[in-house]
């Protein structure tokens, strides 16, 4: 609802059509695949702490997913980690602070700069993981 309020916002639903129990994984491959394959796209993804859908968004190749425990911490994933999925914890936020890190996750721009080095190297570590070649950094 909240997301559908702004008009500059495209929203693909792809989370379960019921309120029934369901497994965050089976959630955040769908969303994080999504978000690989569309660059410039961001992910929002809920469970009960936003831990395990960060987990499992971060096993897709390309995915920066960031569980962001407060405004600060929505702002700076963006900022800083240029985070593409954000995750929230149903259970760990009041309503209005998840609200409010949502849309501050939406509207902050990654930074770059001395930023985009380190996001770089995640990329370059993520890259190599994929290809067996790991090295100590």
């Amino acid at each position: 609802m909240h997301l559908r309020s702004k008009a500059s916002v495209e929203i693909v639903d792809l989370g379960p059509p019921t309120f029934d129990r369901s497994d965050y994984p089976d959630y955040a491959a769908p969303v994080g695949r999504a978000v690989r394959d569309n660059p410039g796209t961001l992910g929002v993804l809920a469970c009960g702490s936003g831990i395990g859908m960060a987990i499992a968004a971060n096993k897709v190749h390309g995915v920066r997913a960031a569980d962001a425990f407060s405004i600060e911490a929505a702002r700076l994933s963006r900022s800083h980690n240029d985070a593409n999925v954000l995750c929230l914890g149903e259970r760990l936020l009041a309503p209005d602070t998840a609200l409010a890190a949502l849309d501050v996750f939406l509207e902050t721009p990654f930074q770059g700069g001395r930023h985009q080095d380190r996001v770089a190297k995640i990329t370059a570590l993520e890259q190599a993981e994929a290809a067996g070649k790991a090295s100590e950094p």
